[in-house]
């Protein structure tokens, strides 16, 4: 929803999510100061909430959010109720990885993220079970011979 004189407004999904495409034409007009609301950047200390929302955080995060979606999507997020895909660590990843300080490096993996190293040592994850682990294919392989097994 978008806050426009304090009415609530939707907003239509087609203005986030795209095609892949377009999705480079859409993230470069994001980023591009020229497609900004505004004339000159606004100081981040002393502009009001929305302006610091529509000019600092939607920009950076729309493209991600739609990346999101388009990975949830191969992942077979909307087919199935469980799935071993991990939302939050899919954008904390894509986050860092486009971040403009970190342009001339390489791509880094999830969990060789710094900071993410870090809060793992002390907040270690319950191990991921057997059932979103193994593919289809490997799971009906599994369970053929084991039913195979059990027949014998």
């Amino acid at each position: 929803v978008s806050l426009e004189a304090g009415i609530l407004e939707p907003l239509h999904i087609g203005q986030f999510y795209s095609t892949p495409a377009a999705d480079t034409i859409v993230q470069e007009s994001l980023l591009t100061p020229e497609a900004a609301p505004f004339p000159e950047r606004p100081d981040p200390k002393t502009c009001s909430p929305r302006d610091y929302l529509e000019y600092y955080i939607f920009p950076v995060l729309l493209p991600g959010m739609a990346e999101l979606l388009h990975q949830a999507k191969k992942e077979k997020c909307f087919e199935r109720k469980r799935t071993k895909f991990i939302a939050c660590d899919f954008l904390t990843e894509w986050l860092y990885n486009k971040n403009p300080k970190r342009k001339d490096e390489s791509f880094t993996e999830f969990f060789s993220i710094p900071f993410v190293n870090e809060w793992l040592k002390d907040h270690p994850r319950p191990p991921i079970p057997l059932s979103l682990v193994l593919s289809e294919e490997e799971a009906s392989i599994v369970i053929q011979s084991f039913w195979r097994g059990y027949r014998v």
